[in-house]
């Protein structure tokens, strides 16, 4: 068997086999949810949001807002690929990014699906980090399209982590896990440079303060 076989084998098996586990997995967690009163449930007022949220807790993610519609920007390197099919299989639309045009035909992407009303979800500090240094995706597109931007974290009282960059978190089996809905984040529209930075930079402070607020639930600064 060939690399290229054998890798293209693993894409379309490994994705599928991690979501049975995660579904499995995480339906023994006792969920808690915080700031219900910040959540614009796309379901209910029928209006898209851009979910933004910090690499670490992707996984987790995923799995909870499962029930939701919408696409989510992921890599578009060979490793990305693995993410798009999982994101698949919890019911997600994909957007890819294109590494030889700095996220052009991606954001075009992103804004095709945020102006047929449906739902984006973009990992903050992107795929490859610094890690928890917000990237200015979501603000670009909020302000292109009047979208609020839903911040989201979680944290565990048992996990373990990956060892990436962004330090991956997963709850273990049985645990609790305090899930929170930001304040939604209006940007104005058109903005230019200084006011995308302002932006990104507001992002990147609610970001870390809800980190913080979920993490302090179990008296950790972080996971």
């Amino acid at each position: 068997m060939t690399e290229g076989t054998l890798n293209s084998l693993l894409v379309r098996v490994v994705p599928r086999i991690v979501a049975i586990i995660m579904r499995v997995w995480f339906q023994t967690c006792r969920v808690k949810v915080h700031g219900l009163e910040n959540w614009r449930n796309p379901n209910e007022t029928g209006q898209p949001i851009i979910a933004s949220f910090w690499h670490y807790s992707l996984l987790f993610i995923f799995y909870y807002m499962r029930d939701q519609s919408g696409a989510a920007l992921v890599s578009a390197s060979r490793d990305g690929e693995y993410v798009a099919r999982l994101a698949h299989e919890f019911n997600f639309a994909t957007v890819r990014g294109s590494r030889n045009n700095k996220g052009v035909e991606a954001l075009k992407g992103l804004l095709r699906v945020v102006r047929a009303g449906d739902s984006v979800a973009l990992v903050a500090d992107g795929s490859q980090g610094p890690a928890r240094i917000a990237q200015s995706g979501a603000i670009l597109l909020a302000s292109r399209t009047g979208t609020p931007i839903q911040p989201l974290a979680w944290s565990a009282s048992r996990y373990f982590t990956i060892r990436s960059w962004d330090r991956t978190a997963v709850p273990k089996p049985f645990s609790r896990v305090e899930y929170f809905f930001g304040e939604p984040i209006i940007v104005p529209p058109e903005l230019k440079a200084e006011g995308i930075e302002e932006y990104r930079l507001l992002l990147e402070q609610r970001l870390n303060e809800l980190y913080r607020s979920a993490w302090g639930k179990y008296n950790r600064d972080g996971h």
